[in-house]
């Protein structure tokens, strides 16, 4: 330990200021003293020093302090923080830091609610839990995909016979566009598609329109 606390002392090329006040850089020792002790945050490598300066310090003075700063601050961290050493080279292992530091930006705003999330709030709905993209088909005995080619969202669609819902087909009697009564399942997914769509375009005029009114444009 001493041997790597003198040759952390060699690549410190600032003189050290001893008891006595003299500053001759071939006195400098790697052991500080002073009247009031220094107080350390590792993990942020701070180190305090509540002794006074003198009245008008000079260069010298200020850079032997600072001098007795850093040696202080190195041997707090050689005596108190593991060291582990690696192919790589000496490593310290600092503590958590217990100095708070301020932010460099401001908190960022908080955003404002879409109107699905005021909605869902006010109904008490809850997101449902992401259960990935394929379901097991019991029939076939294979993974398929829930939704887009080939997915579950389109059973019925291609089937050579479907059951007639008798009071849509009087609702909708001679109407067989799209393949016929197969096609009831097609239309219904993309009717709701679009509705979805016109919805989504809604909210975001309604979220243009406030971004504008808050720049005040």
């Amino acid at each position: 330990m001493a041997q790597a606390l003198d040759a952390l002392e060699a690549s410190l090329p600032i003189e050290s200021t001893a008891q006595n006040g003299n500053t001759d850089p071939r006195k400098s020792s790697v052991t500080v003293t002073k009247p009031i002790p220094y107080t350390f945050d590792l993990g942020n490598l701070l180190v305090n020093d509540s002794n006074p300066l003198p009245p008008n310090p000079s260069d010298s003075q200020l850079s032997a302090t600072a001098r007795d700063c850093a040696q202080a601050l190195i041997n707090q961290l050689l005596t108190t923080c593991p060291v582990t050493s690696s192919s790589d080279g000496v490593h310290l292992t600092l503590p958590p830091p217990t100095t708070p530091l301020p932010r460099e930006k401001p908190l960022p705003a908080l955003k404002e609610k879409t109107k699905w999330e005021k909605f869902a709030e006010k109904k008490g709905i809850k997101d449902k839990k992401k259960e990935g993209k394929m379901v097991f088909d019991e029939e076939t005995q294979e993974w398929v995909p829930k939704w887009g080619y080939k997915g579950r969202n389109k059973d019925g669609e291609q089937d050579w016979i479907v059951e007639v819902d008798e009071k849509k087909e009087k609702m909708k009697e001679g109407k067989r566009d799209e393949g016929g009564i197969g096609g009831e399942g097609r239309r219904e997914r993309k009717e709701k598609v679009r509705r979805n769509e016109r919805k989504q375009r809604a909210n975001e005029r309604v979220g243009r329109k406030k971004e504008v009114g808050a720049v005040g444009i």
